[in-house]
């Protein structure tokens, strides 16, 4: 079942996404909101799998919003401009709408979003074996990754790349935020909505920025700050 909610400032296009979503066998609908403000601080304790959102919206704007998620769900966009279609993509939106939106079109936009789901999960393969390694699946290949090995993990949309001591970087289609959960929170930490950090492998800290190998920074944003000084702080002779 995939956990959805829809955002839009017009009531009655809200109610009519709100009625397909309930219609659809495979989506369950968490909410429904005219502001996007309210629905920051749903997500904010109730993540969600996918996102009907509108575009002209006050105050926040539809493209805004998804600009401050971390680690966003999936995205259909709602507009009645077909003009904002290459916009959403930009934001890595799955699919758009134009309004007035038909439950026929409704229904083919949510079966992409449920192919796409269906594909993503019989490819994103971890397995943790123990807290020395994992396997990950990269390519058409299963790879051990020893995790003394990671230096660190770049987030790129919906893949990722593990950056290894000796050995050329692995990728692999897994979220971040998936990949995370897997990790051991003592060695590794997230410091980015793009990055995660062994954190055994820091050597140089200059101005919010971790060095690897003298020429790779990686910034410390706001979000992961206090956690990370906490860290340095803890660990500071």
């Amino acid at each position: 079942m995939i956990q959805c909610i829809a955002i839009d400032d017009e009531p009655l296009a809200l109610e009519q996404i709100g009625e397909y979503i309930r219609q659809t066998i495979f989506l369950n609908l968490a909410g429904l909101y005219d502001n996007a403000l309210q629905a920051l601080e749903f997500l904010s304790d109730n993540p969600v799998d996918l996102i009907f959102l509108d575009i002209n919206m006050p105050d926040l704007t539809g493209l805004d919003f998804v600009r401050t998620l971390h680690d966003p769900p999936k995205i259909v966009f709602v507009t009645a401009y077909g003009e904002h279609a290459l916009e959403g993509f930009r934001v890595d939106a799955i699919d758009y709408l134009l309004k007035p939106v038909s439950y026929a079109d409704f229904l083919r936009s949510a079966n992409k979003v449920m192919a796409w789901f269906t594909l993503n999960k019989q490819k994103q393969v971890v397995i943790r074996s123990n807290t020395d390694f994992l396997f990950i699946k990269s390519d058409y290949k299963v790879v051990r990754i020893n995790l003394e090995d990671i230096k660190f993990i770049e987030g790129m949309n919906e893949y990722v790349r593990i950056h290894l001591t000796g050995a050329k970087p692995v990728m692999s289609l897994l979220s971040l935020k998936s990949l995370e959960s897997q990790l051991p929170a003592d060695r590794f930490m997230r410091v980015h909505r793009s990055y995660i950090i062994n954190l055994s492998k820091i050597s140089v800290i200059e101005r919010n920025r971790i060095i690897f190998d003298g020429k790779i920074y990686i910034p410390v944003s706001e979000q992961y700050k206090t956690r990370f000084q906490e860290y340095i702080d803890k660990n500071f002779l």
